[in-house]
């Protein structure tokens, strides 16, 4: 049997023991915001994610936001006064930041468009640049343009981050230019007349170890002042990538941000001399939305096939793919899952939910012990802040489009 994973501390019952999300019945809350499903994202426990990384990191280290963890544009406007910048990974990522106070930008990614380039320069934001070919497309339309470009260089490491659900780094890859190659460009772009505004050097994702995020930070900053000093030119700005992970089955235990924050103290206090006057940023996406976030579906229809019982609902992996385990998971386990109206309930079934797409894929949970649960009721899926509605197939079977709600 499946454990029903690790359903975050942040989310409480009400007096009758029903699941509240801010200040909300989960059921008020959908009546009043419309039918299921519904992904409902706590702006307390945001706000809270920020101040706690405030106060473990160094003062003087930036924060940005990784919106493609979740673009919602309420989320973002709430987010803008808090942060320091956002790192965007397309144009369309730009767009949904139109009329939000921003103040840095960068934009990452492979295979930027001209007309992308062309966006970015003009927007005037920084753009983090994966190979030399798009250095020179960059160049080239700006000169065109008549404007000085803001231009980065994102750095594949000779290292990647322990224990990372996601390694980008120490490997042969499409992100980045590798690290050997990066002080000649260096150069290229401070004689072409650029404004080089320095390095974006990400490891991976998802690491939960203190140790390993540590060990990649100091290898990260050892890594940037010897590419300055091999270029002669000291980085205005280095962004140290994030990483952050959250638990989200059983056994995963909470990064310890504190310890990390410690750590990185003292290797900023011990940085290379070329980077003395360097400004450190961390992005962060996952760990700021991840846990703030729940994907709620309701019952249509509780089915028994062959001695298994089935919660069949009006949601599924259309808009929540990451808990159907069709997402990064090598081995399917089951995010944090509840009944919302039991959830101070003990278990008393074993059951299977799955959404309502004519697929077996469509697993939202398998083989979990839950509270007895009734068709009308609603399931609450957790951990659902960060890569849930905009990573899943919206428009796989042209089903019902799921409501995103700010409380």
């Amino acid at each position: 049997m499946k454990a029903a994973g690790l359903i975050p501390n942040d989310f409480h019952a009400d007096s009758d023991g029903a699941l509240t999300i801010g200040r909300w019945r989960v059921e008020a809350l959908a009546s009043e915001e419309g039918p299921t499903p519904i992904f409902a994202y706590d702006s307390a426990i945001v706000a809270a994610r920020i101040a706690r990384f405030r106060k473990a990191m160094p003062e003087d280290v930036a924060l940005h936001y990784a919106v493609k963890a979740n673009p919602f544009a309420p989320l973002l406007r709430f987010i803008a006064p808090l942060v320091d910048g956002f790192d965007i990974a397309s144009i369309g990522e730009l767009e949904r930041l139109h009329g939000v106070d921003t103040k840095a930008i960068s934009f990452a990614g492979p295979a930027k468009s001209d007309a992308a380039l062309e966006a970015a320069l003009c927007s005037g934001i920084t753009v983090n640049l994966e190979s030399e070919q798009e250095a020179e497309r960059a160049l080239a339309l700006a000169e065109r343009m008549s404007v000085r470009p803001s231009l980065a260089v994102r750095v594949n490491p000779p290292f990647g981050l322990k224990g990372a659900g996601m390694k980008m780094g120490g490997l042969a890859s499409p992100f980045g230019i590798d690290h050997d190659r990066v002080p000649a460009l260096v150069r290229r772009l401070i004689d072409a007349g650029a404004d080089w505004r320095g390095f974006h050097i990400f490891c991976g994702s998802q690491a939960l170890q203190a140790e390993a995020l540590i060990e990649t930070q100091r290898a990260t900053i050892a890594l940037a002042g010897e590419l300055a000093n091999e270029a002669a030119a000291s980085p205005p700005a280095v962004n140290l990538g994030g990483g952050f992970g959250i638990p989200y089955f059983p056994g995963d235990q909470p990064l310890d941000i504190e310890a990390v924050g410690a750590a990185l103290r003292e290797s900023l206090r011990d940085r290379p001399q070329q980077l003395e006057t360097t400004q450190f940023s961390i992005e962060l996406g996952r760990w700021l939305v991840g846990e703030a976030g729940v994907y709620l579906t309701r019952i249509v229809e509780r089915k028994v096939s062959r001695g298994r019982t089935f919660l069949i609902t009006d949601g599924g992996l259309h808009h929540m793919l990451a808990a159907s385990g069709n997402f990064g998971q090598l081995l399917r386990r089951n995010y944090p899952i509840a009944i919302a109206p039991k959830f101070s309930d003990e278990p008393e079934e074993e059951v299977t939910v799955t959404g309502c797409l004519c697929t077996p894929l469509d697993l939202l949970a398998d083989s979990v012990r839950l509270p007895r649960a009734d068709v009308g009721d609603i399931v609450a899926i957790f951990c659902a802040g960060a890569y849930g509605l905009s990573a899943s197939p919206i428009s796989f079977l042209s089903q019902p489009a799921a409501r995103e709600i700010l409380v």
